[in-house]
């Protein structure tokens, strides 16, 4: 480490957090002039407010502007070095660009593995306080299911559900089928069906079961009420918005395994998640290194014209990023593919302007 590396870490880190904090400081202002009456209208207490609250809102907000901010940070005071002559008489003193680039390179690597352990472990234990306090306060994420709702509860093991009451915790016009092969061999048909809290099981009601034999004779069996361990989630019969939000790393590749291993396609705003928290940290690299590449030039147009071509190219990564992530969810695109393709193309971008930036 020498003096010119700590010159220019401190320049980044001070520019970023800086900035990140202005842009707190400003979101915060604006979601309580839009929340203030909600606020009171729900009587949330100021304690709730400050802790519960925005205390849990601002690490979700600095993972989320994060790559952006690193970006601006470096064109903004990457700029200023360039338009003062310093990378000039950096470069004019023997330091080569590949080693000019290193100290933005440690502090891009701190960036990322900072930005990958708020989005994996921090931001899924705030979301849980904060996540509460919105169900109470401001709006209820928890919501019914669309009607007649199809589960696949194990390989060979399907269930029905005509419609599901999250807040009495019952489920009408239940239906069950297994399946050995292509032979039903049983088949359960409930009018309702309701959860039992304390000992987290299912009771049916008003039920008729038929067990079916390899040579196609039926065997009925009827009831008022029976209590049953189906392998049934109250969770899979209603959404709660943007679920993956609560989970951190281990549990969220464990709900995709399981969902995979269930046959169900719910998984796939999951798997989106899960690319998404490798994408961003990696984006910190590359868009520091297409940053740098951009204005360590010194032109005409000074701060005022990189700081125009940086916005310009911060926002086109976050519309791409945008617009690919629609196509994973609603299309056919692959949710690997579809979150790391702005990655990709601004790499190659990053690459062609590095090339050409001044040695």
């Amino acid at each position: 480490m020498k003096i010119i590396d700590w010159y220019i870490i401190k320049k980044y880190l001070g520019t970023f957090f800086y900035s990140i904090t202005l842009l707190i400081l400003v979101v915060i202002v604006f979601d309580i002039s839009e929340k203030i009456d909600t606020f009171i209208r729900h009587h949330a207490p100021l304690h709730a407010i400050i802790f519960d609250y925005y205390l849990n809102f601002i690490p979700y907000f600095v993972n989320l502007f994060i790559y952006l901010f690193s970006f601006i940070a470096v064109v903004f005071f990457t700029s200023r070095l360039a338009g003062n002559t310093e990378i000039v008489a950096m470069l004019s003193s023997g330091i080569s660009f590949r080693r000019l680039l290193r100290p933005y390179m440690m502090v891009a690597v701190f960036l990322a593995i900072f930005s990958f352990f708020l989005r994996s472990f921090i931001i899924p234990h705030t979301n849980i306080n904060l996540r509460i306090f919105m169900n109470k306060y401001i709006e209820n994420l928890t919501k019914d299911n669309e009607r007649n709702i199809h589960v696949q509860l194990g390989p060979n093991t399907f269930a029905y559900v005509e419609s599901y009451n999250v807040s009495r915790r019952t489920g009408y016009r239940f239906a069950m089928e297994k399946y050995d092969g292509e032979r039903l061999v049983y088949k359960l048909n409930s009018r309702k069906i309701v959860r039992d809290t304390v000992l987290h099981k299912w009771v049916i009601y008003n039920y008729y079961i038929f067990r079916f034999d390899s040579l196609g004779n039926q065997k009925l069996e009827s009831g008022f009420m029976k209590d049953t361990t189906i392998a049934l989630k109250p969770t899979d019969l209603y959404k709660i918005k943007q679920r993956f939000e609560e989970m951190n790393y281990f549990q969220l590749n464990h709900y995709i395994q399981k969902e995979k291993e269930r046959g169900s396609l719910s998984y796939k705003r999951y798997e989106i998640e899960k690319y998404k928290r490798y994408a961003g940290p990696v984006a910190i690299l590359v868009l520091t290194i297409l940053g740098v590449a951009l204005t360590s030039r010194k032109v005409r147009g000074g701060m005022g014209m990189h700081l125009g071509l940086g916005l310009l190219l911060a926002f086109s990564y976050i519309l791409l990023m945008q617009g690919s992530v629609v196509f994973s969810t609603q299309g056919n695109l692959s949710p690997s593919i579809g979150v790391w393709i702005p990655n990709i193309i601004y790499l190659i971008i990053a690459l062609i302007l590095l090339k050409k930036a001044p040695k």
